[in-house]
Parts: C-alpha cells; structure tokens; sequence
C-alpha cells in the first residue's frame, strides 16, 4: 500500500494535483461488531467510515471544525466528538442521516470524551481549563466540572462506571526540585468529586494515551520518562529520555509499576496511544516518534511486574517514585513492529487486528496476526496524496524521533506540540550545572535570542544547534528549514482567561496596573518583550548577576512554570512571591485584588 502511495505521489505533483487540507487521522472507535471503523481526520475535518473488511472507505462525513478525540454509543448509531478552543463543543453525530444533531457548550480545548455506560453521561477533557466536564445527555448540558492537575488529554472508566481515571498531559509545581511530574487523577462519577491525584515516577510527562484491562483491575498509560536531573552529555541507554508505560492498581489506586517500552540502544520515543486485545492477552503501544508498535504478551508482563514488586518488598511504594531503569524487562514478552505510515496515534485492537491512525500520512495502519505472531502489516491511504509543504514536513520532522541518534527522542519530546514540557534541563550551551527551564516554541522565531542567557542569537541557530547537540546527529540543511517553516507557522491558542475572545473587567484593570507600574517598559505589545536581556535579581549558583532574556508574554497562560529555573508555579508566585517584580519593587505596592487583576490580565495574552 505504501508503494502505491507513492506512486500516487509522484503522480499528484507532475499534475499539480493538491488537495485544500491534510487529512491527519487522530482517533477511531469501531462499531457493528468491528467491521466498520469510524476514523475522525484532524485537519481534514472530516468523520470516515471505514469497511474493515474491505479496506476501504465507505462513506466520509464532512464537520465543522477540527474533531478532538470520538467516543460512540452502545448501539453504534451516535458519534460523539469535540471542537473547538476557547468556545469548546461537544458534538452529537447521528451516523445515519450524517448531521450534526447537538453541540453542547463544554470548555476549553475539549478533548478525548468517555461515554458511561448507561449512555447517559459523557465526560469531556477540557484541556486548557484544566478540568473534566459532565455532559447530560438527556438534557444536553455541562452539569459540572472537575478540576485536575494540568492538561487532561485521556480518560477511560472502570467497567461499572464508578470511577474515571484522567491522563494530565504536564507536570504542575515548580521545576526547580527533586520531584517533578505529571499525574492521574481519579475521579468519583457518582460524587462528582475528585478522588485522588495519583504520583507517577519523577520525570513522567508527555501523557497521551491511556486504556482500562477488561476486567477493571488496571489502568496502563503511555508517557515520557525524562532524565532532567543529569547533564545532556550523551543519549546512550536513554540517558536524557526514556519511554514508558506506568500500570495503576484499581483496587487501591496506587502506582503498580513502571515499565520502559525501549530497547538497551534504541528509544520507542513518545509513546502514544495504547490498546488490550478483546482476550486480556496483549497490550499494544504506538511510538508516535518511531513510527512503530511495541505488542506485549500481558500474562507474561504482568508476572514480571508480579515479580518485582514483590522483590521490592516493604519498599515497594517509595521505590515506585524513583526512576526506573530497567531497559530490557520486555526483551523475551514484546515484540517491536515497523509501520508503513508516519506518526502512529490512536491505537485499537479487535480480534487479530491492530488498527493505527496514521496522523502524518494520512493513512490508516493495519496489522494482522495469527496465533499471537505478525501476518501483516499494511497502510491504507484515506485519501489522495497531498504533496508536502515546508510547514508540513517541518512538522513531521519536528515530531520525528528517527532522526535522532539511536531514536531516542524527537523535537516534540521536550516542546509537545511545540511548547514546553514544564522541566528544567542542563543542556550545556551556557555551561553546567545551571538547568533551565524550557521555553515555548511560539513566536520563537520572532523573538531572539531564544535561549536564557542569549547564547543562540535566534532560532535558526537554536534549531541546527538542537539536531546537532541534542539529537547528536548531522542532518542536510533542507531538515532544519523545514523545521524553520512549522514554527513559523505557530498560531496562538486562545487563552481560557478571556471572555467571549475579550479581556473580562477585572483583567481590563490589570492591563491599566500593567502599564502604570512598569512591566510595558520590558514587556511591550504586540510581542510583550522588548526582545532584550537585563540582570532582575534572580540569578543563582553559576548564574548568579547574569541577564537574562525577557521572554514574550504570549499564551504565558499555557507555559508554567516561570522564571529561567521554573521555581515559580504560578503567575501569582512570580508576582508575589518568586518572581523579577516583587524583587524590582514593581508589585510590593499592590493590593490583593490588583494583583489578581494584574495576574488576569497577563494570563489573558
């Protein structure tokens, strides 16, 4: 399928054949027994669905906007997905007539819904609200929220429905202390409360994917194991990153154990979707980075985990919050499977097949086997092929982990969907043990320099410094222009703080505290930096004295924590507490409210 993708290719651009979006498959959910496969497409704003039997679509519905996650109903006749930013909805499909029957305001960046049981509730991850809402289907309204950590990007519920378990993307906290990273976060459906926000092993960020074991005993989910405590020397045997695969136990909802997906010299960089067969007997990972599948015999992984647990005895819990670093506990249970497509997402298995949406080519994988073992692999293209923009193969280099020196990471592994990964790394361009934190990739190649203390003079330079430095490889120059193109591209999210795409009252008397006590001077509009570096006051150790660069105040609503070593958790710790202002005397003066005001004007930008 591959081959006669590329001939389609090549044919496209002798003819100047170019279609008007890429399609980017996202997510799936299968329905009639498994043998039509809905498929939502990203920024091909469409829902397909897909013969399974065949290998073909049968019917494609066009949508309003970009679908984030699906979910369906029990009877396979309703679709549901989500759209939308600042002004989220959620989308009621009726399959057969093809419309849009509901959209029913939710937060903002809904993604990744879960359907009870009952089919009476849907629960939606408002990402950038930082919270999970309750959709009555009955009365089609967001009859609560739930706050969580930072960023919820999956979710999956225990097979009674009682309790829902929430994937935060990113850590929250500082980042300049011994323990940073992401969380789960347990939610009680009945209560309308939240439970518990379970620890993963320090260094677990970059959560994507999560799924249920049919029985209801465990919850896998994929994420990023990031080494930030150590100098960047070398990526040998996951020195900087790893990936992996954290097991929760139900029953007492405690972290069982964490496993890595890499091999002793090869990262399966960033982990993305992940998927039980119908039998309980394998697990399935995608590495959006590698382009592969890790399968997993789950009887026999779950026995070693038995087995280590058991080995750690009385220190089982406190071990569990220290980095693992076993990189061949799945040498003898897994197998590792090359992909036809590029950039592997939402994974599903059903009965001897593995379905993969392949978000970069446009194209849906399969897998086959027989008897636990490979039959199969294959690549359906979802539609013609659209040739390659700079942006567009900016973008799927940014995201791709093979070209790094032995796969361990790629761009997206430290700046997820080009921001920040919320840790502070020593990357060695302004010498050693001085960890910084890492910056947005937004705007970065109109606001140089693009490093802390000013040592790369722009972005171009910070981009081939990064292929060359931190990947450890040399790349052809066309790699790193390209590059250049998807941040360029870089468009603003709208920030949650506004109202109605407007700065509400209180933050209308902020930007008024803003200019009258200074902050313009350093941070003026339309960028909110005056693209210079000066000394604030908050240098320490081997950066004690130095200037540092006035970040921009753009989305700094998406980017905690802050200051150049993360120790500010919030805006109103670096305006109160921790930050260049209280130190410049620029916020002493205020009052509590003016400094929520102040705070909700800068989070507005």
């Amino acid at each position: 399928m591959r081959k006669q993708a590329s001939i389609m290719m090549v044919i496209a651009a002798l003819c100047g054949v170019c279609a008007a979006e890429y399609l980017s498959p996202s997510d799936m959910q299968l329905i009639d027994g498994g043998k039509i496969l809905l498929i939502t497409e990203d920024t091909g704003k469409r829902l397909d669905l897909f013969d399974t039997a065949a290998g073909k679509i049968l019917r494609s519905i066009a949508l309003p906007d970009r679908p984030h996650g699906l979910a369906c109903s029990a009877d396979g006749g309703t679709a549901y997905f989500a759209t939308g930013e600042g002004e989220g909805l959620l989308n009621v499909l009726e399959l057969a007539s093809g419309k849009i029957v509901h959209r029913i305001p939710v937060g903002h960046g809904p993604m990744a819904p879960v359907l009870s049981p009952d089919g009476k509730t849907l629960y939606v991850c408002n990402r950038f609200d930082n919270s999970v809402g309750f959709v009555d289907l009955i009365t089609q309204r967001q009859t609560r929220t739930v706050a969580v950590t930072r960023e919820p990007v999956a979710a999956t519920l225990t097979p009674d429905g009682r309790l829902l378990f929430v994937a935060n993307h990113l850590p929250d906290g500082p980042a300049n202390v011994d323990y940073v990273a992401s969380k789960i976060s347990v939610i009680d459906t009945a209560k309308g409360e939240l439970v518990k926000n379970i620890k993963l092993v320090t260094g677990s960020e970059g959560l994507r994917g999560m799924c249920m074991s049919a029985d209801g005993q465990f919850v896998y989910v994929t994420h990023l194991m990031a080494r930030f405590q150590i100098p960047t020397t070398k990526l040998d045997r996951g020195w900087v990153n790893t990936d992996a695969l954290s097991i929760i136990r139900v029953a007492d909802l405690k972290l069982l154990y964490t496993v890595l997906l890499d091999d002793v010299d090869r990262g399966f960089a960033n982990p993305w979707g992940v998927a039980i067969s119908s039998d309980g007997k394998q697990l399935c990972v995608g590495s959006a980075g590698n382009n592969e599948l890790c399968l997993i015999d789950l009887p026999a992984l779950t026995a070693k985990v038995d087995a280590a647990v058991k080995a750690m005895g009385a220190n089982a819990e406190s071990m569990h919050l220290n980095a693992h670093n076993d990189l061949a506990m799945l040498v003898d249970v897994r197998q590792r499977i090359p992909l036809q497509g590029i950039g592997a997402r939402a994974v599903l298995m059903h009965n001897e097949r593995i379905y993969i949406a392949e978000y970069f080519s446009d194209s849906l994988g399969q897998v086959t086997l027989q008897d636990g073992q490979i039959k199969s692999v294959e690549s359906f293209p979802l539609g013609p092929v659209v040739p390659l923009t700079p942006e567009r193969q900016g973008e799927i280099l940014f995201n791709d982990a093979r070209m790094c020196y032995q796969n361990w990471l790629s761009c997206a592994s430290c700046h997820p969907d080009a921001r920040t990964d919320a840790l502070n790394w020593d990357l060695l361009n302004d010498g050693i043990g001085n960890p910084k934190n890492v910056k947005s990739m937004l705007l970065t190649h109109q606001t140089p320099p693009t490093t802390w203390l000013g040592i790369r003079p722009d972005a171009e330079v910070s981009v081939r410094s990064g292929i060359r430095h931190i990947q450890f490889v040399v790349r052809p120059e066309a790699d790193a222009v390209a590059i250049d193109a998807y941040l360029k591209s870089l468009k603003q999210t709208p920030s949650p703080w506004l109202v109605d795409g407007k700065l509400s009252e209180s933050a209308a008397r902020g930007k008024k505290t803003f200019e009258t006590i200074g902050c313009a001077q350093c941070h003026p509009a339309p960028l909110y930096t005056d693209l210079r570096q000066y000394n604030v006051g908050t240098g320490t150790g081997p950066d004690a004295d130095q200037s540092f660069d006035v970040p921009s105040l753009r989305e700094v609503w998406r980017t905690a924590p802050y200051l150049h070593d993360g120790r500010a958790a919030t805006m109103r710790d670096l305006l109160q507490q921790q930050g260049h202002a209280a130190i410049l005397d620029k916020t002493s003066k205020l009052n509590d409210q003016q400094l929520q005001e102040l705070e909700a004007y800068i989070l507005s930008l």
